[in-house]
């Protein structure tokens, strides 16, 4: 069986606890913070109320592959953490816990994935990492872009970070009020 891996995604930003969780309320925001190369779209009709229990189906375009994907809400504790977790997708496992926490006069949100990939010794260090990777900055750039925070990324105050060879890694997108300055 392929080993279970785990991402992890950090970026603080300028505003309230409640305006962040607020926003990621709103499931159809997803879209705003999703590559477009990825092609995403929101399948499910009208509003979603997001709380425990709410289903969620998404299609998405990986690598010219029209792929649907039906994630699970498994935690719904606002204004703290959520999860999802696919339930049907292009992944043999996918946990996505979500949290929010007060810092430095803003908000620290963290990305946490623990996924599983089928042929994972042929396409997770090639394939599947380094594209979860890039999606993640990409989301990170956009939560900045939307509520404001340090104008640099990879100002020294963000790190990559992987156990070479092993199923856990990271990639920490910290990015803290005074990395801009920092320059």
């Amino acid at each position: 069986m392929a080993p279970i891996r785990i991402l992890e995604s950090q970026v603080w930003l300028p505003v309230s606890r409640a305006e962040v969780f607020g926003f990621f309320a709103d499931a159809r925001n997803l879209e705003d913070l999703t590559p477009p190369w990825l092609n995403f779209r929101i399948l499910t009709p009208g509003e979603i109320e997001m709380k425990e229990g709410a289903r969620i189906d998404y299609r998405i375009r990986l690598r010219g592959l029209p792929l649907r994907w039906r994630t699970l809400i498994t935690a719904w504790e606002p204004p703290l953490r959520f999860v999802d977790e696919q339930i049907r997708g292009p992944y043999r496992l996918w946990r996505h816990e979500h949290r929010f926490m007060e810092q430095d006069g803003g908000t620290l949100c963290t990305d946490r994935v623990e996924y599983r990939v089928a042929l994972d010794a042929l396409v997770h260090a090639r394939m599947v990492r380094p594209e979860l990777e890039r999606i993640f900055a990409y989301r990170r750039g956009r939560m900045i872009g939307r509520f404001g925070g340090p104008a640099v990324q990879g100002s020294g105050r963000e790190a990559i970070a992987a156990q070479a060879g092993g199923p856990v890694g990271g990639c920490a997108g910290r990015a803290d009020p005074g990395a801009a300055a920092a320059l």
